[in-house]
């Protein structure tokens, strides 16, 4: 193993997050807007469809990502035409982050004040007003806090998706630190996760720090 194999499992470990995490968030923030939109007492009461909504997010949110990523196998070679690379590794780490993703949005949404949403109310404001213009901004600081922890976690299921052909350094720690007995860079690929998960909650506070002082 060379440094070069390192950097280019680096640049697979961030591809992988990368495309996984922009799709989570188009699909997990609507499903977590949803959940509170929805719900009793919100701005559109759904309460079966919020109830069905949060069955599925429930679901996705307690099956082992192992597992996820094995028995949506069909699934996946159904969206991207493949079961192997970057492109069928991307579906199941979306799939698996997007219930995450969908409930911290909600804890963080739900953390808005009632009385700002009613003020909003009061002043004639619509509900898709509401939500563009008080609650997401509103719950922005919570929302970039979510967003820290679930890239972190994805960072974590991309040692177990790497199995599936997209390499990554979780897949370059089992197939040579662990699988060669070659420590040294077991030692170095758990180095770098360390770092990088240790850089991205830092700038990840930082900005929700920021935001929440604005």
């Amino acid at each position: 193993m060379t440094w070069a194999d390192i950097w280019t499992a680096t640049g697979e470990t961030a591809a992988m997050v990368g495309w996984s995490t922009v799709l989570t968030v188009l699909f997990g923030l609507p499903l977590g807007v949803a959940l509170v939109v929805f719900d009793r007492g919100g701005l559109l009461p759904l309460p079966v469809l919020k109830a069905v909504l949060g069955a599925i997010v429930n679901v996705g949110r307690s099956l082992p990502f192992l597992i996820l990523m094995i028995a949506i196998i069909p699934f996946t070679r159904f969206v991207v035409g493949t079961t192997i690379g970057l492109a069928a590794v991307v579906v199941p780490l979306t799939v698996g982050a997007v219930p995450f993703f969908a409930r911290l949005v909600e804890v963080a949404l739900r953390g808005v004040g009632a009385d700002v949403v009613q003020a909003a109310e009061a002043m004639g404001a619509g509900r898709t007003t509401i939500v563009r213009k008080v609650l997401l901004p509103e719950a922005l600081p919570g929302l970039v806090s979510g967003l820290t922890v679930t890239v972190i976690a994805l960072i974590g299921y991309t040692a177990m998706a790497g199995t599936l052909g997209a390499g990554g350094l979780g897949d370059l720690a089992i197939r040579y630190g662990y699988q060669r007995f070659e420590t040294t860079t077991m030692i170095i690929t758990v180095v770098l996760l360390i770092v990088i998960v240790q850089l991205i909650q830092s700038l990840g506070d930082l900005v929700a720090r920021r935001l929440s002082h604005k």
